[in-house]
């Protein structure tokens, strides 16, 4: 029997870690993670960390792996997921991967380019730049420094333009210069699930989650992590608009308000990337049980 991954993908609050747990339990399985922020130790709350009691024993991989100081990029989890995935392998017939980082998927499914490393110097002085510039500085700089990646890259999304930075005053080369497109061979099967819900409701689970995290004490896990806030983990939603907060920039009210916008939008682009992927199987997420049935319907 061939060796099998299924890789479960969706915007956030969409319900993936659930059927995950439900789908290992079903198989009897483990699950590694694909969230490019739930790895971080320092991070807990704010993204949406599954505890231990929602991880109900299932063996997580790639969750509380790393800190926040520690330089991880998407080539990175390449190499982790894939060494993971084939230890899982020698007792298991199939492995789940799930998440909501279409990089790292895509990395994980096809490979990435090899792009020269970075140096500490160079990441810091783009990161000083940004801190001190905000998005319209990095959104500005990149288009002047490569407008290749400008007319093409996600350019609301801070952390590949600040990547296509660091590889511009790195290398003097686009970022868009490394991509050779050429697809790595798996020695596994994969099959691509995703999970989907009206808009409307989607956006209402995201701003009720927004609350559930103001209660269960994002703030102060937010205001503990002020000294790491210049590191590329914490440019994440949820956690800079608390920290204008912290800074008197904007009241605790309307942070509230923009994390729940900015979480509404990362939706939206993740929903706009995965859709991009002709392999994936799309599942109505609206009814679980449903749902579930007709994963195992096409795994079978």
């Amino acid at each position: 029997m061939q060796k099998m991954c299924i890789i479960l993908v969706g915007p956030t609050a969409v319900g993936k870690t659930a059927m995950a747990i439900k789908l290992a339990q079903h198989f009897n399985t483990a699950i590694i993670s694909a969230d490019s922020r739930q790895c971080y130790n320092e991070l807990s709350i704010g993204v949406a960390k599954p505890s231990e009691k929602e991880m109900q024993g299932i063996p997580h991989y790639f969750i509380n792996s790393h800190s926040v100081k520690d330089a991880f990029s998407a080539a990175d989890f390449e190499a982790y997921a894939m060494k993971k995935v084939q230890q899982l392998f020698v007792t298991k017939d199939l492995v789940i991967l799930v998440g909501g980082t279409g990089l790292y998927i895509k990395a994980f499914i096809e490979g990435l380019d090899q792009i020269p490393p970075i140096s500490a110097l160079v990441q810091e002085k783009v990161m000083t730049a940004y801190n001190e510039g905000g998005l319209f500085w990095l959104q500005e700089q990149v288009r002047q420094d490569d407008p290749v990646f400008f007319e093409t890259g996600e350019i609301q999304n801070p952390q590949r333009m600040l990547r296509a930075l660091e590889v511009k005053w790195t290398t003097g080369k686009s970022i868009t210069e490394f991509k050779t497109h050429q697809k790595k061979e798996r020695p596994f099967r994969v099959l691509q699930f995703g999970l989907e819900l009206p808009r409307a409701l989607l956006y209402n689970r995201i701003n009720d989650r927004v609350i559930q995290m103001i209660n269960e004490g994002l703030v102060d896990e937010v205001c503990n992590l002020i000294p790491y806030r210049s590191l590329n983990a914490l440019q994440t939603v949820g956690y800079r608009e608390l920290f204008d907060y912290f800074d008197g920039i904007i009241s605790l009210n309307r942070a509230i308000e923009l994390i729940k916008q900015h979480t509404r939008n990362y939706a939206k682009r993740q929903m706009t990337w995965f859709k991009k992927d002709t392999s994936i199987n799309w599942i109505d997420a609206s009814d679980e049980g449903n749902a579930f049935q007709a994963i195992i319907q096409q795994v079978l």
